[in-house]
């Protein structure tokens, strides 16, 4: 093998490299070239000098002539018209804009609408549970009802109780009728008043202390001390609670029943935070759940809660339906659709047109062909596709939604550029 035969390779590869070298140079050089070109949109031949020229990455720097940066990227020309109006208004040739594909949208008044889905609980109506105690201390004698989920009616029989403090006021009641019998021929208004108002003052006393009405009047018509008093049902419902058994001995402290009325119940939802500004008391709701399939519901939203889940990071809300038929039954899970109350009237664009840079939100609106002016927006809610502008757009105007980030880059250069013109007049 001789000396060019060895060397032969070694050349070929440091040509090939050098080629390839270049032809990236020459690669990136055109699409640097291309880029500026695109975004600053050289003037034609007639138009106005550059007042000066910027840096390509850095908007500080700027050149009074024509300059390149270290790696050899031209600066970009500076107009006086780049400062016309609003600081970050973009001026693009109309060839420019189609090439990167603008597209606009006009704004429009809207009535946005919004239709929550979320999973509920069923749960009593707080309102409709009945705890009862005695107000006596005693003695159960017997019960009537003894096992939870029966469904009773108001005015039920529940138990019977011995309370020598009943026992006590019965007596006292015959003992006042006796007296007022014996003085109801006194001559005296006074002692016949005085008479009358022991007999009204013991009889109320049974009646504080839930004595029923056929008790007294069957204590009336027979003079007879009654041992075992009946506790009656104070509400309509579902027995959700037996506290107590016979023979047990019960204090005002001792919680009897829990008797819950179904016929209404409350549904519990979670609503998440970006959905909370849509949701008002009022709003009518719909429900199914699996144990009635075919059902819907409807019912209505009356409550929402003044705080959130740690957890969850949502809000509870309060969802309130008829019950008569009982379907509905305590624990249920439930499908909930929410028809959140509509924004009438909102002025909106497509949500496409918003530029979220964390810190603000803006929109690029079309001054004219090729013209581009960034405004400042505050926003409400959205739906589908659309978001309420509350300040900074008018109805009409037109929006860029299509290719907006490469104009605010844009923008954000040339309200660089305007701040240094500023420096410059001043």
């Amino acid at each position: 093998m001789n000396r060019q035969s060895l060397i032969a390779p070694f050349v070929g590869a440091v040509a090939l490299a050098i080629g390839a070298g270049g032809g990236y140079w020459f690669a990136a050089q055109r699409m640097e070239m291309a880029h500026a070109g695109m975004m600053s949109a050289v003037p034609a031949p007639d138009a106005p000098e550059p007042i000066f020229y910027r840096h390509p990455m850095t908007p500080e720097i700027t050149s009074p002539v024509p300059a390149q940066d270290d790696m050899g990227m031209d600066y970009i020309p500076v107009y006086a018209d780049a400062a016309a109006g609003p600081p970050g208004t973009v001026q693009i040739d109309p060839v420019t804009v189609q090439s990167i594909g603008v597209r606009t949208a006009g704004a429009e008044r809207r009535t946005l609408t919004r239709t929550i889905h979320t999973l509920g609980r069923v749960e009593y109506d707080e309102q409709l549970i009945t705890r009862l105690h005695p107000k006596v201390e005693g003695w159960i004698d017997e019960l009537y009802v003894e096992t939870t989920g029966e469904q009773i009616a108001e005015d039920h029989i529940l138990m019977n109780i011995y309370s020598p403090q009943l026992v006590v006021t019965q007596q006292e009641y015959l003992l006042a009728l006796s007296n007022r019998e014996t003085l109801s021929e006194s001559p005296f208004p006074d002692i016949r008043r005085g008479a009358e108002e022991l007999v009204e003052s013991t009889l109320t006393r049974l009646r504080l202390l839930d004595v029923p009405e056929h008790q007294i009047f069957e204590l009336t018509q027979t003079g007879q001390v009654q041992e075992q008093l009946h506790i009656h049902s104070p509400a309509d419902g579902i027995v959700v609670n037996v506290g107590i058994r016979e023979g047990q001995y019960v204090t005002p402290q001792t919680e009897l029943y829990t008797v819950a009325d179904l016929s209404h119940v409350w549904v519990l939802v979670d609503v998440f935070e970006d959905e909370l500004p849509w949701v008002r008391v009022g709003d009518e709701v719909r429900m199914t759940v699996a144990a009635a399939p075919g059902r819907v519901f409807e019912g209505q939203l009356t409550y929402i809660y003044p705080y959130a889940e740690s957890q969850t990071r949502t809000v509870k809300a309060r969802l309130e339906f008829d019950n008569a038929e009982l379907l509905l039954k305590p624990e249920m899970f439930a499908d909930v659709t929410i028809l959140a109350s509509p924004e009438v009237d909102a002025v909106a664009v497509p949500s496409e047109a918003v530029v979220r840079s964390g810190v603000r939100e803006q929109v690029f609106i079309v001054r004219e062909p090729g013209k581009f002016e960034p405004r400042d927006v505050r926003l409400g809610v959205s739906s589908d596709g659309w978001t309420q502008v509350l300040e900074g757009v008018e109805a009409g105007e037109e929006v860029v939604v299509s290719a907006q980030f490469l104009i605010d880059s844009e923008s954000k250069l040339r309200e660089a550029a305007a701040k240094m013109l500023e420096m410059r007049n001043d």
